[in-house]
């Protein structure tokens, strides 16, 4: 093998050589790639914490509002996400529909609002008054439950079942950091974590 490369070294060296500088061309582009992707994941993370971080720092104005101001605070960011017709009843005996709107898209969007404690759970029987009204007395094109806390197991279940979006405290977190309500429906049911995350989450708001 080396006499022969020895032989034709004049003919062979040039091919030799290509091979050698694109597999250096190849072995840069895969180390400028990965270096690339760990650099996005790293930027990823770094946003997604510090949406996380903003989220909190929000979610503790909204403890702070009075019930009328968190029905007033929902309709601010429907307006936000292109919202027309925004309308907030403010006063009990609305059936559910606390804010009223129509989507870009001209669809019917009725909100509950639940301005609960952030250790407490939205019950099973205040979703099933609001499947109650939502479709068959306001004909709503769109359901959503919004609160300031996580929802029961039970409560959470009915909602996925009957597509009313469940806009529990971690995804309230969401929406009010710029994730537009729309983009939101594929989130349905989601984001509650397990039951460990919950127990945290439950004795930290029970300690404060």
């Amino acid at each position: 093998m080396a006499a022969l490369l020895a032989t034709f070294w004049s003919q062979v060296w040039p091919y030799l050589a290509g091979i050698g500088v694109l597999g250096c061309l190849c072995g840069g582009a895969c180390w400028l790639w990965r270096t690339d992707r760990l650099a996005r994941r790293r930027d990823l993370r770094w946003r997604r914490e510090d949406a996380i971080q903003e989220g909190q720092r929000l979610l503790a104005e909204v403890d702070a509002m009075t019930w009328q101001e968190f029905e007033q605070y929902v309709a601010g960011l429907c307006r936000r996400d292109g919202c027309t017709d925004v309308e907030v009843s403010g006063k009990s005996g609305d059936l559910g529909a606390d804010v009223v709107a129509r989507l870009p898209d001209g669809r019917l969007l009725v909100i509950q609002c639940k301005h609960y404690a952030p250790h407490r759970y939205v019950p099973s029987g205040d979703m099933q008054k609001f499947l109650g009204t939502a479709w068959l007395h306001h004909k709503a094109d769109v359901a959503v439950f919004a609160a300031t806390c996580p929802f029961s197991r039970a409560a959470l279940a009915l909602a996925v079942r009957h597509g009313v979006l469940a806009v529990h405290r971690d995804l309230l977190g969401v929406w009010n950091t710029g994730t537009p309500l729309q983009a939101m429906v594929p989130l349905n049911g989601t984001g509650q974590g397990d039951r460990a995350h919950r127990k945290r989450w439950r004795d930290t708001y029970r300690r404060a």
